[in-house]
This record gives structure tokens, C-alpha cells and sequence, in this order.
């Protein structure tokens, strides 16, 4: 892999939906080197649709008074050919949003030809090596189709962002336990980004300690604190107006640096399943993956899949080879 390469030529990095909030709490992240070091300088390609260019004008003109040094070119365009030309790392957080009173159907058939568009372009004019985190939802599926739409680009060059919710999970385990986030391990985050995604906290420890049983046991977990993490974007959304953006903004900081540059931890990303855990290829799907550097990553295979994990991995499994079979349908 070519992406991570610490030198004086600027790494080309593409954002859609830029004019948008979580681009908003990302962008200063990437022009002041959060992503790659202070010393990786970076182009921001910025991609939106025509009736957000005057905001993403703004967005420019504060990037612009960052006066990052390593912040040497920002294209601002609504033609994604210009926005993917070279791209070393894209950022998909554009994306049809889901609207009130929308069915799952509604919000493929919009996002299906954005995404099969947009594969189009990028196996076209971004890097030949380039690295795809897919953010706007349905993300998972999105991530399917990209990956359909453009074959020459490989499907493990494209992953989906679960670490808001992997993040999240590990926030509660650190709070219930009365320990700092670098204490917490073993929170797996499963299946798709949605109401079905599986927090799995039968390994997490907290200080080396089973945290399990300070979160209340199983049946409490399954009660309260499931519910809780799947729902947490939805109670970001009525307590602030706005969705979540500047934990996604992180997230995506987290999701990209695990990735490319590598990890110790074991970490939760949506990718494409290999049959692991008993989940059929054809979906993109959250495992527990280790990062080895250099944009590889393996599956952690071996985990044992408890009777009480088991119908919720299943149930999210289900919900994502049914949003594939829609979603191919779409295209045709």
C-alpha cells in the first residue's frame, strides 16, 4: 500500500458531503494533521451537491483561516470527477438522508445511484490504491454497493464506519466502571450500522477486570444497555437538533488511523465478510479486526459466539443480506 507515506508530497484526501455538519467537526481534524501526523502534508478534495456550494464556500474560508502549514491545496466542486481525481483516502459522508416517514426501500433506491455513480468515477480517476471509508447510511449497504458498482478497485480497499458505535460502547464500559477508556477492551461491535447493530460485552474488561457484571449481568445488559447503544444516535438527535457530528468526526479520525497507519487493539470496522463467524460473503458486516498496517486488517476468528450473542448476530445478519437483495434489485 502507497497511502501512508510520510514526505513532503501532500496526500490527497476527498470528502463528500463537506459543506455538511459532521464534515464541519472533521475537516479541521484532517488540514491540522490529526489523521497522519504533523509532519504528512494534505490536499482536501470537497465534494457537494450545487445548493450547498455557498455553504461549502464558507467551510473553505475557514479552512483557509486555520493557516494549517500542512494545508497546501483545497478543491471545492460539485463535479465528482473533479473531486475524485487522485484521491489517496475518500471520505463518504454524503449521502441521501433518511427523511421522515421513509421506508429502508425508499432510502436504498435514492442512495443506490449515488454510490453506484460515484464507484464509477473513482475506479476511473482516484489512486490506483486508494482507500474508501464509507460514512452516510445506510453505510454498511452503500459500502455493497460501491464495491459492485466498481470491481476493479478491491473490496478490501472499502470499509464502513461502526467505530462511533464501537467508541460509544467503550464510553459506557468506562463510566460504569469508574475507569478511564484506555482501561476498557474487548467491546465488539457486530453487524450493521443500525437499530440491529450488536454491542457485544461479553468480553469486555475494564482495568483486565470482566466488566459484565458492573454493568448489571446479561439480562440487565439485554434490557437497558443494548437498547441504549443502539438507540444513542437517535437520543443525540432530540436532545441536540442535530445529529451526532462531533463524535462521528472523531470516530472517522479513529476508524482511518486504526486502518491505515495500524492498531494493537483489537477494533470493530465493517467490512467484507470472508464467512466468518458463520456470516455469508456479500455483505459488508462489523467484526472485530485487527490492524496490522499499511491499510491491512484481518477478521479475529476464534472468538466463541455465545447462546445469548448468537440470535442478536443473526438478527443483524438477516437485516443486512435483506437490505442487499433490495438493494441489488435497485440496480438492476
Amino acid at each position: 500500500m502507497t497511502v501512508i507515506t510520510k514526505s513532503d508530497k501532500p496526500l490527497t484526501i476527498t470528502v463528500t458531503g463537506a459543506a455538511g455538519q459532521i464534515s464541519y467537526s472533521l475537516l479541521p481534524l484532517l488540514a491540522t494533521g490529526k489523521l497522519f501526523g504533523r509532519s504528512q502534508p494534505v490536499n482536501l478534495h470537497l465534494l457537494e451537491i450545487p445548493p450547498a456550494m455557498s455553504a461549502l464556500n464558507g467551510v473553505v474560508m475557514e479552512l483557509q483561516d486555520l493557516a494549517s502549514p500542512l494545508l497546501r491545496n483545497i478543491v471545492q466542486t460539485s463535479d465528482p470527477t473533479v473531486a475524485f481525481r487522485d484521491a489517496d483516502v475518500i471520505i463518504l459522508v454524503g449521502a441521501f438522508p433518511r427523511r421522515k416517514g421513509m421506508a429502508r426501500r425508499d432510502l436504498l433506491s435514492k442512495n443506490v445511484p449515488i454510490f453506484t455513480g460515484h464507484a464509477q468515477i473513482m475506479a476511473d480517476v482516484a489512486s490506483s490504491d486508494v482507500h474508501i471509508l464509507v460514512v452516510g447510511n445506510p453505510a454498511n449497504t452503500n459500502a455493497m454497493i460501491l464495491s459492485r458498482a466498481a470491481p476493479s478497485i478491491p473490496s478490501r480497499n472499502i470499509t464502513a464506519l461502526t467505530r462511533l458505535d464501537h467508541n460509544r460502547s467503550c464510553s459506557l464500559v468506562a463510566r460504569k466502571c469508574h475507569v478511564t477508556t484506555s482501561k476498557v477492551e474487548g467491546v465488539v461491535m457486530w453487524g450493521n450500522h443500525s437499530a440491529t447493530q450488536y454491542p457485544d460485552f461479553t468480553r469486555a474488561t475494564a482495568g483486565g477486570k470482566p466488566a459484565i457484571h458492573a454493568m448489571g449481568g446479561e439480562e440487565t445488559v439485554a434490557s437497558e444497555v443494548i437498547p441504549f447503544i443502539q438507540k444513542r444516535g437517535a437520543s443525540v438527535i432530540e436532545a441536540r437538533g442535530a445529529s451526532s457530528a462531533m463524535s462521528a468526526a472523531q470516530a472517522i479520525i479513529d476508524h482511518l488511523q486504526s486502518w491505515l497507519i495500524g492498531d494493537d487493539r483489537i477494533v470493530s470496522m465493517a467490512v467484507p465478510s470472508d464467512g466468518s463467524y458463520g456470516v455469508k460473503e456479500g455483505v459488508w458486516f462489523s467484526f472485530p479486526v485487527r490492524c496490522l498496517g499499511s491499510g491491512e486488517y484481518e477478521i479475529v476468528t476464534g472468538l466463541e459466539i455465545s447462546a445469548f450473542a448468537k440470535p442478536y448476530i443473526d438478527a443483524t445478519a438477516d437485516e443486512l443480506f435483506a437490505e442487499r437483495e433490495e438493494a441489488i434489485a435497485i440496480s438492476q
